[in-house]
């Protein structure tokens, strides 16, 4: 049963459950990496018959496998994922940036070029866990930015076969390759290249502790997205949300994982225990009922902020959870006070599942208080700039010597020379 307490009973760096989703794999990871680096597609070939049961003599995915995929699903699913990639592609189509040019002085030109990295890999889970919503949540923003290579992974099921789904929606969002490859040998796999799986410049994408941790030891050789933990969602509600509503929405991140953390604040006692009831009622009722229960149990908690909704928003402020919910008639009034959130869902009729699917901002969120410095995937994390400066010979004879006064207090004397040479008796 989910605990609840009152305001102060519990400290705010404990109301979610963050534990380290990648504690106590490095060195299995560093293992896997390095065999990938050094044999390429003989490894891979080795740990998908391992880990995935699956014996393969080709990795990359063929045209006719994604076109066999895309006519067995179905055809109203296949709808919805178009819709969903419209809603998405509208959205994301707003965060394109624009390269810059300054010319006011003469003789001066300055700007900034906007370029998209060229080759993105994109890791999507496989298995149970098939998410073409991530397929389309973690590519449509690439090709938005204009990335010329989005190449995808993930595992096999034992016939050797991907997901129906995730191929469906690979072809929808325009991923260009899919290789059947997953767990951290996918992941080293996209940042050394091997014989079939080309080498990228940046892989986003969730997955398990040990995606993560290869993630994490990757980095530097790629850029990479962020480290992702455990679900979490906060609910801010008072007592005139609907209970079965606001449990609902709860179990909708505690079966995602044991470790997910599902959280409500909310202004009234009564309430919170009417939300308890409501969660016994419908825990049993899921199919995933199990992790749900696990869930809710270790980490769900109901923080009650007496008549004091400002002190919810301050919680969830203190928190940054990863999705915030305000199920409260004018949810725009508290919009300004929110400082801290991954995404927000506002109102009485926007559960978080909007967001993971259909309405068009990312679900790719930072987790574990990462909102407080870190922002939802979007176009600008598929981007690069490079800065540029232009000076003729005039317009740098004008401040020739104040470069060279600061260079020389820095101590650079070669800085200054540079700066200076141009002008001598004997150029």
């Amino acid at each position: 049963m989910i605990k609840i307490y009152k305001y102060g009973e519990v400290s705010n760096d404990e109301i979610f459950a963050r534990e380290n989703p990648t504690a106590n794999v490095e060195a299995a990871v560093s293992e896997i990496i390095a065999n990938v680096a050094k044999n390429g597609d003989a490894a891979l070939f080795e740990y998908c018959e391992k880990f995935d049961k699956a014996k393969l003599s080709v990795l990359e995915v063929t045209p006719e496998e994604i076109d066999e995929a895309f006519a067995s699903v179905d055809g109203e699913f296949v709808k919805i994922i178009e819709e969903a990639a419209e809603n998405i592609r509208e959205f994301h189509s707003r965060q394109v940036r624009n390269s810059f040019i300054i010319s006011e002085k003469n003789g001066v030109v300055t700007g900034q070029k906007v370029m998209p990295i060229e080759k993105v890999g994109l890791y999507v889970p496989g298995g149970t866990a098939a998410y073409p919503s991530t397929v389309l949540m973690d590519s449509i923003p690439a090709k938005i930015a204009g990335c010329s290579e989005i190449v995808m992974v993930t595992p096999p099921s034992k016939d050797g076969k991907v997901n129906p789904v995730i191929l469906a929606a690979a072809k929808i969002a325009g991923v260009d390759r899919i290789f059947k490859v997953g767990g951290a040998q996918a992941v080293a796999a996209l940042a050394y290249g091997t014989e079939s799986v080309p080498k990228v410049d940046k892989i986003v994408g969730p997955g398990n502790a040990y995606v993560a941790e290869a993630k994490k030891q990757v980095f530097g050789r790629v850029s990479i997205d962020m480290i992702a933990g455990p679900s979490e969602i906060l609910v801010v509600a008072d007592s005139l949300s609907n209970a079965t509503y606001i449990a609902a929405d709860l179990l909708s991140q505690a079966e995602h994982d044991k470790n997910a953390s599902a959280v409500l604040v909310t202004d009234s006692y009564a309430f919170a225990e009417a939300v308890s009831a409501e969660l016994e009622r419908q825990i049993p009722l899921l199919p995933r009922a199990e992790i749900a229960r696990c869930s809710i149990d270790n980490n769900g908690k109901i923080i009650v902020a007496e008549n004091n909704l400002s002190l919810a928003i301050d919680i969830a402020n203190e928190i940054a959870p990863e999705h915030l919910e305000l199920s409260l008639d004018n949810p725009f009034d508290y919009l300004d006070k929110v400082k801290h959130a991954g995404s927000i869902f506002m109102g009485r009729y926007c559960p978080e599942a909007l967001g993971d699917y259909f309405a068009g901002p990312n679900h790719t969120l930072p987790t574990s208080g990462t909102a407080r410095f870190s922002s939802p995937l979007g176009v600008e994390d598929f981007v690069k700039t490079s800065q540029f400066t232009y000076y003729t010979k005039d317009a740098l004879s004008k401040v020739a010597d104040k470069i060279a006064y600061f260079a020389r207090k820095e101590g650079l004397d070669a800085h200054a020379r540079s700066a200076e040479v141009r002008f001598e008796e004997n150029e």
